[in-house]
């Protein structure tokens, strides 16, 4: 295991622990020998990590303590490269920035030695389908997201018949052909899934919808577990029901 690996564990081990923990267990644990173990406690306090150890005793983590960048695992710093990458490659101009944004900044953070992990992965995303194009702000629907605010739309379903919506959006799932809204649809007054490929003219409301966000999506887990949906089954639902 590398050392900056261990530096993890030890900190995740007594983090999970509800007593002190002795640097016997510790070696025990992480399989080093106590000489290893010593040396490694000494490089976390050299590192500012709010570690007290007594003789006899062990070793605790005081409350309170924030994990650094710099600790996180070589498995970890891959998982962000690889989830940046794919908002990169398919999500709004804003939020594709942001992650391009979040890259830069881990791969700042981190030690030198890591940064492979995450400036080299070797995981990358994959796509040879184009990426979807909205003729509005994405980020206004984000906004609304966040804020409970409702939105009225033109809407036009597969059959390019128009119609004019307005909802409460409750999040966006990400497919691979097509983005789609999950709303409460105050105008078929049910759960509804639309294409953000299909939606026109977005109004953002200056007020929030009178429901908890938290308590629609419970519900709208409940039907479609039901019904048994799929996602995939979302982007290519007949005309009469998105």
């Amino acid at each position: 295991m590398r050392r900056t690996d261990r530096l993890f564990q030890i900190i995740q081990i007594l983090r999970s622990a509800r007593r002190p923990v002795t640097g016997r267990e510790l070696a025990d644990e992480l399989e080093i020998s106590l000489r290893t173990l010593y040396r490694d406690m000494a490089e976390l306090i050299a590192q500012r990590v709010p570690v007290q150890g007594e003789a006899g005793t062990g070793y605790v983590l005081r409350d309170g303590y924030d994990m650094p960048p710099l600790m996180l695992t070589p498995d970890e710093l891959e998982a962000a490269a690889l989830g940046a990458a794919w908002v990169a490659a398919r999500c709004d101009p804003a939020l594709a920035a942001a992650a391009r944004d979040l890259v830069a900044k881990l791969s700042e953070a981190i030690p030198e030695e890591l940064r492979p992990y995450i400036l080299e992965s070797g995981a990358r995303t994959v796509s040879f389908r184009p990426n979807p194009t909205e003729a509005f702000d994405t980020s206004d629907l984000r906004l609304a997201i966040r804020e409970r605010l409702r939105l009225t739309f033109d809407y036009s379903d597969a059959d390019n018949r128009q119609s004019r919506r307005t909802i409460w959006p409750l999040f966006i799932a990400y497919l691979e052909e097509v983005r789609i809204v999950v709303a409460w649809c105050e105008t078929r007054q049910d759960f509804r899934h639309f294409r953000t490929d299909r939606i026109a003219a977005l109004e953002v409301h200056d007020t929030p919808y009178p429901a908890k966000r938290s308590a629609l999506i419970r519900r709208w887990e409940g039907m479609q577990k039901a019904s048994g949906y799929r996602a995939r089954e979302i982007a290519h639902r007949t005309p009469s029901n998105i």
